[in-house]
């Protein structure tokens, strides 16, 4: 397999399109599962959460895995292969490998499991086709600004998005599917702690590859789960007469 700039440039331009189709969809109306779904007409397919999350995100971690594979020869010196084994496999593996087994949450709609999962196989193939196949960068670029600022982000966004999914599933027990407010970490100052962290951590990997796919996957995590984070702080104002009226949706003591 040989690198096509112009493939890499027209996925890269569609998922930004999609990144503002997402925005304009759900910016007033959130999306259709988990605390907005009781509002909203109710799916009739549903899987597990933790079945449904495992098959979700399988194909961001396997695509990547198996374009790696075959590579010719199959190695890891590039520092594209690298960067995208230690930074967005390693975000993939947790998603796939542990966070589902972990979940507490309700039943997941078939039909947005099929539209995440081919999100996951379209932004899987791209990443991991540009950082194998296509990126260049000089031997010492590991040391450029923008690498170590970059990981530094991606490091820190992704601790707060784990510390703050831990925190989540501390709220309920075993089998609980009600609705608390969220307590400690970053959610003593947002609503949407663990989006904000995963948004952090991926304009990180964004600055870190310094890569056009990578900025474009970057705006549409902020485009998808950004308007998420709003629409979960309006419900627990409407839903918890005692949540902290200073505490903001997404971007702390900002928005």
């Amino acid at each position: 397999m040989q690198c096509f700039p112009s493939l890499v440039l027209a996925l890269s331009s569609l998922l930004g399109a999609l990144a503002l189709l997402q925005l304009s969809l759900y910016l007033r109306v959130p999306s259709r599962y988990g605390k907005h779904e009781e509002r909203l007409c109710r799916p009739r397919g549903r899987l597990p959460a933790r079945c449904a999350w495992f098959l979700q995100e399988l194909p961001s971690f396997l695509v990547p895995a198996l374009l790696l594979a075959l590579r010719s020869p199959p190695r890891l010196e590039p520092l594209g292969c690298r960067l995208l084994c230690c930074l967005f496999c390693w975000h993939y593996f947790y998603r796939t490998f542990i966070y589902p087994f972990f979940t507490r949450g309700r039943p997941f709609p078939l039909q947005l499991l099929f539209f995440g999962t081919l999100f996951c196989i379209y932004n899987g193939f791209l990443q991991g086709y540009y950082l194998i196949y296509c990126a260049e960068y000089p031997n010492d670029w590991c040391t450029d600004i923008r690498f170590t600022s970059g990981l530094l982000l991606f490091l820190l966004g992704m601790g707060i998005n784990v510390h703050s999914d831990l925190l989540l599933r501390q709220l309920r027990k075993p089998g609980e599917v009600t609705y608390k407010i969220p307590q400690g970490g970053l959610f003593t100052y947002v609503s949407g702690a663990n989006y904000f962290g995963e948004i952090v951590e991926w304009f990180g990997f964004a600055i870190a590859t310094w890569s056009l796919p990578a900025f474009a996957f970057a705006f549409f995590t902020l485009c998808c789960i950004g308007p998420r984070a709003y629409h979960h702080h309006r419900y627990y104002l409407k839903t918890f007469t005692d949540y902290p009226k200073s505490r903001k949706a997404l971007i702390p003591f900002v928005f």
